[in-house]
């Protein structure tokens, strides 16, 4: 029975940590976006900051790789 009864505890303290980070992530993104609003309210492009966000996670390679197919696929397209 001990044993049944530590499981439920740590099962709980599992949902109940990841409840916590949960709120976490929402507050956070609220931040972001918070933030995200009031560059657009300075007449920053937020599109075009999201793609930067994202190109800079990438490291050097993926993004070279990266920047290589849109130009690729962009000469295709005659737009460049």
């Amino acid at each position: 029975m001990a044993k049944a009864a530590f499981a439920k505890d740590r099962l709980r303290s599992f949902i109940e940590r990841v409840e916590r980070l949960e709120e976490e992530k929402k507050a956070l993104a609220d931040d972001i976006k918070e933030i995200y609003a009031e560059a657009k309210g300075e007449g920053f492009d937020v599109k075009i900051m999201r793609q930067v966000v994202q190109l800079r996670k990438m490291d050097k390679a993926d993004f070279q790789e990266a920047e290589a197919m849109l130009d690729v696929y962009l000469r295709g397209m005659d737009m460049r």
